[in-house]
C-alpha cells in the first residue's frame, strides 16, 4: 500500500522554505486587499499563514500603512523569483535543459 503524503506539495519549496503551521484561510482573511490579491496571484501556494507572519513584522516596521503593504508585497515578488530560479535550476539539472518557460521568454501562467 502506498504512503500517502499529509499535503500535496510536490516541489522543492520545502527545502528552501519554513512553512508555518496555522489556520490559512483566516490567515488569508486577515490580510490586507493589496496583499490578499498578491497571494492570489503568486505562481504558487503562498502560504497563507507566512504571509501573515511576515505582515506582523512589516506592520512592525512601518506600521499599517501603504509603505508596509508595497515593502510586503515587494518581498513577495522577491521570493517568488527565488522559487522560480530555483525550480529552473532544478529542471535544468534534472532534464539536462532549460526551463522551457524561460527558453520561450514567458512568465508563468498564475
Amino acid at each position: 500500500m502506498r504512503k500517502v503524503k499529509a499535503d500535496n506539495e510536490r516541489t522543492l519549496r520545502h527545502e528552501m522554505w519554513r512553512r508555518y503551521a496555522g489556520n490559512d484561510w483566516a490567515a488569508f482573511d486577515a490580510l490586507p486587499a493589496a496583499i490578499r490579491q498578491r497571494v492570489a496571484a503568486h505562481a504558487y501556494d503562498a502560504w497563507s499563514v507566512n504571509v501573515m507572519m511576515l505582515w506582523q513584522h512589516y506592520r512592525r516596521l512601518y506600521g499599517r500603512t501603504t509603505r508596509a503593504e508595497r515593502a510586503l508585497i515587494r518581498y513577495l515578488d522577491y521570493c517568488e523569483r527565488l522559487e522560480r530560479e530555483a525550480f529552473a535550476s532544478r529542471y535544468s539539472e534534472t532534464y539536462g535543459t532549460v526551463l522551457p518557460h524561460d527558453a520561450a521568454c514567458v512568465s508563468v501562467l498564475r
